[in-house]
């Protein structure tokens, strides 16, 4: 009885190895081990592989989307793409790889790229080089922002006054935080086309109608007032749809905190700490907490005074009893005798007063120091 043998389809030489573990080992048992791995290829690279890169932000485009990777040069970027472009083939096992870039101008770089690996306990290695190219391009973002692209625009104007400087550099502050909580997630749709100063406020060009409704409603939290919205047909999208733009006029009430004011019912002049809401302060006669009703809200019917900081210091004469005391008038000199409110402090050489056609008031001090505290901040 002879024995039959198998012979290598390519090569001709008899496999002694069995036909089961010949399958068990690999995917083709026909060739002998020698032509198996005269032919078997332990990494699949593509000839070449192009990086689209944003010529002005510096993002990476991958997939459908571009994507920021704040790389201060594209060499790692030149490997990740590379490495997700790679094929291992499924018999390899215990696979490792390292790579050598080498950079051939500005635009091209060469990856060496050695492997090693084990298929059906036998060791292999492979050596494949990969050119990547890399491309400048421009990103939607920064296209629409050359573009002067926006979907939304916030408004910030003020009732019978004109915004402050300061609220109108707080209400950029708030654009900028939202648009940077925004950018944190992962939006790069998220930017400022226009901030400009107008003679009644501020217009603010944003990219989204999500960051206007968002910074509007924020400028009010801080400030206080209201704010509406209206919408504007600009265009039809591909698919037939309107494109709209809103407007957020944003309006801020008519007295600031650190204002002084008299709502002429009786009772003198109130110190405004507060417009959100109700308008809020201080009775500068009593001491006393003033409160706005529901109807009047942040705007009564008041005359304005001036401000905490036209205060003037001047000295304290004499305390006469619970409810007056006598300062100095900082103009004539002349000791005037006026209202005592209970946040006076009777052991003071001085004391900040405001002299205004409703007469000469005491100002609180801890109010003068966290103005003034906060200017100092900024």
């Amino acid at each position: 009885m002879s024995e039959t043998r198998a012979f290598c389809p390519r090569c001709g030489d008899a496999i002694d190895t069995p036909l089961e573990a010949r399958e068990e080992r690999r995917g083709d048992p026909a060739l002998c081990d020698s032509c198996y791995f005269d032919e078997f290829e332990l990494i699949d690279a593509p000839d070449r592989v192009q990086v689209r890169v944003c010529a002005t932000c510096g993002a990476v485009h991958r997939g459908n989307r571009w994507v920021d990777v704040g790389a201060d040069d594209y060499t790692e970027v030149a490997v990740e793409e590379v490495s997700e472009s790679l094929a291992v083939h499924f018999d390899a096992e215990e696979v490792a790889w390292s790579v050598e870039p080498e950079q051939v101008d500005q635009t091209t770089i060469r990856m060496h790229c050695f492997f090693t690996g084990v298929v059906n306990g036998t060791p292999v290695e492979e050596q494949v080089t990969v050119p990547v190219k890399i491309t400048r391009q421009t990103c939607d973002r920064c296209g629409r922002i050359s573009g002067d692209y926006y979907a939304s625009i916030v408004q910030l104007r003020a009732r019978d006054r004109t915004p402050t400087d300061e609220e109108v550099e707080r209400t950029r502050e708030i654009a900028n935080e939202v648009v940077d909580e925004m950018e944190a997630t992962g939006d790069r749709n998220a930017f400022v086309t226009d901030a400009s100063e107008v003679d009644a406020g501020l217009n603010l060009k944003l990219s989204t109608n999500k960051i206007g409704m968002k910074v509007a409603r924020r400028v009010v939290e801080e400030f206080g007032g209201s704010y509406s919205d209206s919408e504007t047909l600009v265009s039809e999208d591909e698919d037939g749809n309107g494109v709209y733009r809103v407007t957020f006029a944003v309006r801020l009430p008519p007295y600031r905190p650190g204002e002084v004011i008299d709502p002429e019912d009786g009772e003198g002049p109130v110190l405004v700490t507060s417009a959100r809401g109700n308008l809020k302060g201080t009775r500068l006669t009593t001491g006393e907490r003033y409160e706005a009703s529901y109807e009047e809200g942040d705007a009564p019917d008041a005359r304005r005074l001036g401000s905490i900081d036209d205060a003037e210091e001047t000295t304290l004469v004499t305390v006469e009893d619970d409810r007056a005391v006598q300062v100095l008038d900082p103009e004539t000199y002349r000791a005037e005798t006026i209202a005592r409110p209970d946040y006076l402090d009777p052991d003071a050489d001085t004391v900040p007063v405001l002299k205004s056609r409703a007469g000469l008031h005491v100002l609180p001090e801890d109010e003068r120091a966290d103005r003034s505290g906060g200017e100092d901040d900024e």
